[in-house]
């Protein structure tokens, strides 16, 4: 598996680990709600609880996606990072070519005495 292959693979990781989280905010925020509703003693708490999640994610969203307009989202940027890559591979596959490998000699089996064998 190439580098950048591994780089897409851990991206999409991230990706689907946002979106479990985005589906275990709804079920706490549905769960703190009924609990706040049903022991309600005249104020509302569960907001608050909904909001530093809601941060949570949102700063989750700019570190994975990125910020919209900037950054990797940027076409021009993305297709910079692609020729560089592209010119990265191919400079290797160049000095892969230009290697020689040198014939390597073999020790000769040694000659044995019959008075060396026991």
């Amino acid at each position: 598996m190439s580098d950048y292959e591994y780089r897409a693979a851990r991206r999409q990781r991230k990706i689907k680990n946002y979106f479990r989280r985005i589906a275990f905010y709804g079920a706490l925020t549905a769960i703190l709600a009924l609990v706040n509703i049903f022991t309600y003693s005249g104020t509302l708490w569960f907001h608050w609880a909904i909001l530093g999640f809601g941060i949570d994610l949102l700063v989750k969203y700019f570190v994975i996606f990125g910020v919209p307009g900037i950054g990797p989202t940027d076409e021009d940027w993305e297709a910079e990072e692609l020729e560089k890559e592209i010119r990265r591979l191919e400079a290797g596959r160049q000095k892969e070519d230009e290697l020689e490998l040198r014939e390597l000699e073999r020790p000769r089996p040694k000659a044995w005495d019959e008075d060396e064998l026991v």
